[in-house]
C-alpha cells in the first residue's frame, strides 16, 4: 500500500463513516428515549431519494412517471389515517392527522405533476417523514412497557415489511440521481465529489443541532428526562408518548436528508437501506447506545475498517466490520448488571 492508495481509502472511510455516524446518532437518540432499536431507519434513508425519482422530470430520471403518485405517499397517508382512527376520542388530534394525511397525498400529487427539482427534493422528504412517527404510534406505543427484545422483534418485522414494500413501490433497479453540487475537488492526491462536502456539512450541523436541541430547548430537555427516567418524567408532566413521536420524527428527518444527500453518490435501490442501517447500528453499539460522541467515533471506526478491509480482503469486508461487535458485546456483558428504571 502506497500513499496514494492510503489517501483514497481514507477519503472513502470518511465518507462512509459520516453516513454511519448520522444513522448511529439517530439510533442512539431513539433508543435512549423509547428503548426501541430502530431497525427500519435504513429503509427511511432510501425511501426519500427513491420517492424523489417520481418527482423528477422524465429527461432527468429517464423514466415516464409524470402523474404517478409514489407508493410511499399512499403508505404515509394510510398510516396517518389509521393513527387518526385510533385517536378518534381526541377530535382535535384526529382532525389534524386526517388533514396531514390529505396534505401528504396533495404534496405527492403536486410533485408528480412536475415541479422544480429543488421543490421535488423537499416534497420527497415531506412525504416520507410522517412514516417514522406513525410507525411508533401504530406498532410500538401499543406495546407499552414491553421489553427491549419485544421492541426489537417488532422493529425487525417492520424492516422486512418496509423492504418488501420498497420492492413493490420502486422495483429492483438502482436509480441515478442528479447531484446538488457537480464536479470534483482534488485534495492532495484524492479527487472528492463536491456532493460529499454536503454530506460532511450536514453531519456537522446535525451534531451541533442535536447538542443545542438537548441543552437549550424545552423539548430537548424533556427528551433527556424521558431518556433518564420515563416514570419520573411522567410525574413531572412530560408525556413519554410525545417524546417518542418527537424522537422518531427527528431520527426519520435525519435519515431522509442523509439519504437525499447520499443518493447521487451511491445510486439508491430498495435493498440498500438494511446494510447501511446495520452498520449504523454497529456504530451505535460501539457507543453503547447511550453516548453520542462515542457513536460518532464508532461510526468513523466502522468506516475505516470497511474501507481498509475492502482493499486487503474485499470478500470479507462486511464480516470484518460486524466482527467488531464481538469484543464490545463481550466486554459489555461482563460489565453489565441489572438496574431497575426506578434507580
Amino acid at each position: 500500500m502506497d500513499w496514494t492508495i492510503f489517501s483514497f481509502l481514507t477519503a472513502d472511510a470518511l465518507q462512509n463513516g459520516t453516513i454511519y455516524a448520522l444513522l448511529g446518532l439517530s439510533l442512539v437518540l431513539v433508543f435512549a428515549v423509547t428503548r426501541v432499536i430502530m431497525v427500519p431507519l435504513g429503509e427511511f434513508l432510501v425511501f426519500a431519494p427513491l420517492t424523489y425519482v417520481w418527482f423528477l422530470p422524465s429527461e432527468v430520471s429517464g423514466l415516464s412517471l409524470e402523474g404517478q403518485i409514489p407508493g410511499t405517499a399512499w403508505l404515509a397517508t394510510a398510516m396517518l389515517l389509521w393513527w387518526a382512527i385510533l385517536d378518534r376520542t381526541n377530535l382535535r388530534r384526529a382532525g389534524l392527522l386526517a388533514l396531514g394525511a390529505l396534505g401528504v397525498l396533495g404534496v405527492a400529487w403536486w410533485g408528480a405533476q412536475g415541479v422544480p427539482m429543488w421543490l421535488g427534493w423537499l416534497f420527497a422528504i415531506l412525504v416520507v417523514l410522517p412514516i417514522g412517527p406513525a410507525s411508533y404510534r401504530l406498532f410500538f406505543e401499543p406495546a407499552k412497557n414491553a421489553s427491549v427484545l419485544t421492541y426489537l422483534i417488532i422493529a425487525v418485522g417492520l424492516h422486512f415489511a418496509y423492504m418488501g414494500l420498497g420492492l413493490v413501490f420502486f422495483g429492483p433497479e438502482q436509480f441515478r440521481l442528479p447531484a446538488i453540487l457537480q464536479g470534483q475537488t482534488t485534495i492532495g492526491l484524492v479527487p472528492v465529489n463536491n456532493q460529499a462536502f454536503l454530506v460532511y456539512g450536514f453531519a456537522f450541523l446535525t451534531m451541533a443541532g442535536l447538542y443545542l436541541f438537548f441543552t437549550k430547548s424545552l423539548y430537548g430537555k424533556a427528551l433527556r428526562a424521558c431518556a433518564v427516567n420515563r416514570y419520573g418524567a411522567r410525574l413531572l408532566g412530560i408525556s413519554p408518548s410525545q417524546a417518542g413521536y418527537v424522537s422518531f420524527g427527528i431520527a426519520t428527518l435525519i435519515a431522509c436528508i442523509s439519504g437525499m444527500l447520499l443518493a447521487p453518490l451511491i445510486s439508491p435501490a430498495y435493498f440498500q437501506g438494511f446494510l447501511l442501517g446495520l452498520k449504523g447500528f454497529v456504530a451505535g453499539i460501539l457507543g453503547g447506545l447511550v453516548s453520542y460522541p462515542l457513536a460518532v467515533v464508532g461510526a468513523l471506526l466502522v468506516g475505516a475498517m470497511e474501507s481498509w478491509a475492502s482493499f486487503q480482503a474485499s470478500a470479507y469486508k462486511d464480516a470484518i466490520v460486524f466482527a467488531l461487535l464481538l469484543p464490545i458485546l463481550l466486554w459489555r456483558s461482563l460489565q453489565s448488571h441489572e438496574i431497575g428504571e426506578e434507580e
